[in-house]
């Protein structure tokens, strides 16, 4: 083991130098992105302080789940490629009749780890909280290549630039009951690039508190399998994707981690849950609220010491509150005051579109009214602000996809399982994988096809063109059809003769005397 050490925290490793208070900010965030927050207090009707969940919006959820299935969902779709362009004698391209192999790996390791549908729904915190991390592994009981979904409060970077991390310590926590106790282990991998390769290196670390990390101890404690160092050669990136959303890391400046989404937006976040709290207080306490004269109070009996009887009402009640007054002068007064339901959902209006603003969406992409928070169903046009911001981030992710693939053909081409290495194909480049997301939510379908009809009207572009990108085919798929649609319109342009010449247009089949061959009257 060498040198054991004791962890408080895991950035107190000496081989991490990341500002811990990023992590608080993270742990900020998650608890934002969470809509976990303290109970409110508040004093009833004897003035005893009581205490009530505080009810919140939760709108950095609802932008980052909005967000997520604008970037990534399960109509985007992943290719490979490694061939070179294949074409025809007169230079045409065309398509090869055997699909590539690298594709045909990689579709059947992101099937078997549905990537579509988990990528959306990690995308979601890794907007919140400002980062995710991606790490293929080999699936020692199957044989196959497994994803590993890394979130923002277990990913710390070791060296790196304000650009990319190249090396990196991943943190799996895992508790379990020793003698009747709750036991707290953390396993640490750090990746690292050496003399010798890419190397991996587990410590695992022990504690009876769930906030301290511990003392480092045996990795056959809980990983019998599992060896301390492992270094793999002809690795050409690291074995994990880190992505994190567009934008400078305006928090600390020298920090390669990224930003959520909502970080610069937390104060109006506070706003809009403060004002959503104090409108469904106002709203439940808007039931009555009734001023009784203290002679018509019900006197319970003296308990727990109590020397004389004291006025009862129901602990939770403040509805009711007692008024001096005489028999003379019994007087029950509705002291209800009516909601204030559209100064409320003023406020909500307005510091909604100050959100809006703040995370880069479109003016009027959420709503509130009196029947709660909607969310625009219109389509969004290409030149919004939602537009603009979803492609920032859209390289983003495109790029880590890209980065995922290669570090999974890399990881199965260095894998060997009885005698039998998991994949022998070519390693595909970044330039050689392609991402087809989904635009069509931003797509006006009449516009562009009345966009591209009109150029193909004034000779302005091809036939096969504006197929291509009205119905959104490949451009040998799009002249196939331009040539079909040619064919059909040239047989109805001498359909018409079809009344004249027995049905098939046909003025070949006369014999020399100028009667047709088939006789008859003509």
């Amino acid at each position: 083991m060498g040198v054991v050490q004791s962890l408080n925290s895991i950035t107190d490793h000496p081989k991490i130098n990341v500002d811990p208070a990023e992590y608080n900010r993270i742990d900020r965030d998650m608890h934002y992105f969470k809509g976990d927050f303290k109970a409110l207090k508040y004093r009833n009707t004897y003035g005893d302080t009581k205490e009530r969940p505080y009810v919140t919006l939760n709108m950095m959820q609802v932008i980052a789940r909005r967000m997520a299935s604008l970037l990534f969902n399960e109509q985007s779709k992943i290719s490979v490629e490694t061939r070179p362009p294949k074409t025809d004698e007169n230079g045409d391209s065309i398509d090869y009749q055997e699909p590539d192999v690298a594709n045909t790996f990689v579709q059947s390791v992101l099937d078997a780890n549905d990537f579509n549908k988990n990528f959306e729904r990690y995308l979601e915190s890794g907007l919140a909280m400002g980062g995710l991390a991606i790490r293929p592994y080999v699936d020692d009981a199957t044989g196959e290549i497994k994803l590993a979904w890394i979130q923002a409060p277990n990913f710390f970077p070791l060296r790196s630039n304000t650009s990319d991390v190249s090396s990196a310590a991943i943190a799996t926590p895992t508790r379990r009951t020793e003698s009747g106790k709750t036991v707290y282990y953390t396993l640490l991998e750090f990746h690292e690039w050496t003399p010798g390769g890419y190397t991996i290196t587990n410590e695992l670390y022990r504690s009876e508190e769930k906030n301290i990390v511990g003392i480092q101890v045996p990795l056959n404690t809980l990983y019998p399998d599992l060896q301390p160092t492992t270094t793999l050669q002809s690795f050409s990136r690291p074995l994990f994707v880190y992505l994190k959303p567009a934008g400078f890391n305006n928090k600390s400046l020298t920090s390669p981690l990224g930003v959520g989404i909502c970080d610069n937006a937390l104060s109006t976040l506070a706003q809009i849950n403060d004002t959503y709290d104090q409108f469904h207080w106002e709203i439940k306490m808007g039931q009555r609220r009734v001023a009784v004269p203290e002679s018509m109070i019900q006197l319970a009996a003296p308990e727990n010491g109590q020397l004389q009887p004291r006025q009862y009402f129901d602990p939770d009640q403040n509805v009711f509150f007692p008024v001096a007054g005489s028999m003379d002068n019994d007087k029950v007064t509705d002291l209800s005051t009516p909601i204030r339901t559209t100064e409320y959902i003023a406020a909500m209006q307005n510091f909604l579109k100050t959100l809006e603003m703040q995370v880069g969406l479109s003016a009027g992409t959420f709503s509130f009214d009196s029947t709660g928070l909607k969310t625009a169903t219109e389509v969004v046009s290409e030149n919004s602000m939602t537009y603009q911001t979803r492609n920032s981030h859209l390289s983003m992710v495109e790029q880590a996809v890209k980065d995922l693939v290669v570090s999974i053909c890399e990881l199965a081409q260095a894998t060997m399982i009885n005698g039998k290495t998991l994949y022998t194909g070519p390693i595909p480049t970044r330039d050689q994988v392609s991402v087809d997301f989904d635009d069509g939510i931003f797509t006006d379908k009449s516009a562009t096809a009345d966009y591209w009809i009109k150029l193909q009207a004034a000779g302005l572009c091809t036939d096969w063109q504006a197929i291509m990108h009205v119905q959104g085919v490949t451009e040998t798929d799009a002249k196939r059809l331009a040539d079909e649609i040619a064919g059909t319109t040239a047989n109805q342009a001498v359909n018409p003769q079809d009344a004249l010449f027995g049905g098939n247009g046909d003025q070949s089949d006369t014999d020399d005397s100028g009667d047709e061959a088939g006789g008859g009257d003509a």
